[in-house]
C-alpha cells in the first residue's frame, strides 16, 4: 500500500525522505494524504488517489508515521463499511496493507483535486453541524473535471472509485 504525503502532513508524522513512486499495481490501494485546518481544528484528508474517493478525519493525536498507519487504515475501513464498500475494503485493499510505503504526491492533478476537496470541507466543517466522517460523503459526490470520462467533462470520486473496483459491494 503507498499513502503519498503532503508536505505539510510528511512535517507533522516525521516519515522520513518522501520518494516519488509509481501508481500502486492496485490503484485501490494507493492513498494520497494531506493536513488541513478548518476552524482551528486540524483534519486529515485521505483521498483514493485515482479515483479521489475521499474521507476526512481528525488530525489531533496523530504524531508519528505508526499513529497515521493506524488511524488512516481504520478511517478508510469505517467509511468505506459505512459506504456499502466492506467486501471491496476487505477484499482488495487489506491484502496490499502488509507492507505501506510513504511517498511523494503522484501529479499536480491529485494535488489540484485534492486541495479543491479542502476547500469544501473547510467550508463544511467551519459551519460546525457536520462531522468529518459526513464531510465526506457529501465530498464524494462533487463533481470533478479530473474524473472526466467518454461522454462526461465530470466525473465524481464515489462513482469512478465503484468504477476502480469492478462495481463490486458488500
Amino acid at each position: 500500500m503507498i499513502f503519498r504525503l503532503s508536505q505539510k502532513l510528511n512535517a507533522k508524522i516525521k516519515a522520513g525522505a518522501l520518494r516519488a513512486l509509481p501508481l500502486h499495481e492496485n490503484p485501490l490501494a494507493d492513498w494520497s494524504a494531506h493536513l488541513f485546518v478548518a476552524g482551528r481544528t486540524q483534519y486529515l484528508l485521505l483521498s483514493n488517489t485515482k479515483s479521489l474517493y475521499s474521507t476526512v478525519m481528525y488530525g489531533k493525536g496523530v504524531t508519528t508515521d505508526s499513529h497515521f498507519i493506524e488511524r488512516a487504515l481504520d478511517c478508510i475501513r469505517e467509511f468505506m463499511e459505512a459506504d456499502g464498500q466492506a467486501f471491496v475494503y476487505h477484499r482488495l485493499i487489506v491484502p496490499a496493507t502488509a507492507s505501506v510505503r510513504f511517498a511523494k504526491a503522484l501529479d499536480r492533478s491529485v494535488t489540484g483535486s485534492m486541495n479543491d476537496l479542502i476547500k469544501h470541507a473547510t467550508y463544511w466543517l467551519a459551519e460546525g453541524d457536520q462531522s468529518p466522517f459526513d464531510v465526506g460523503f457529501r465530498l464524494n459526490e462533487i463533481p470533478m473535471s479530473a474524473l472526466a470520462s467518454s461522454g462526461s467533462p465530470y466525473g465524481k470520486p464515489r462513482e469512478a472509485f465503484r468504477a476502480l473496483a469492478g462495481g463490486v459491494e458488500s
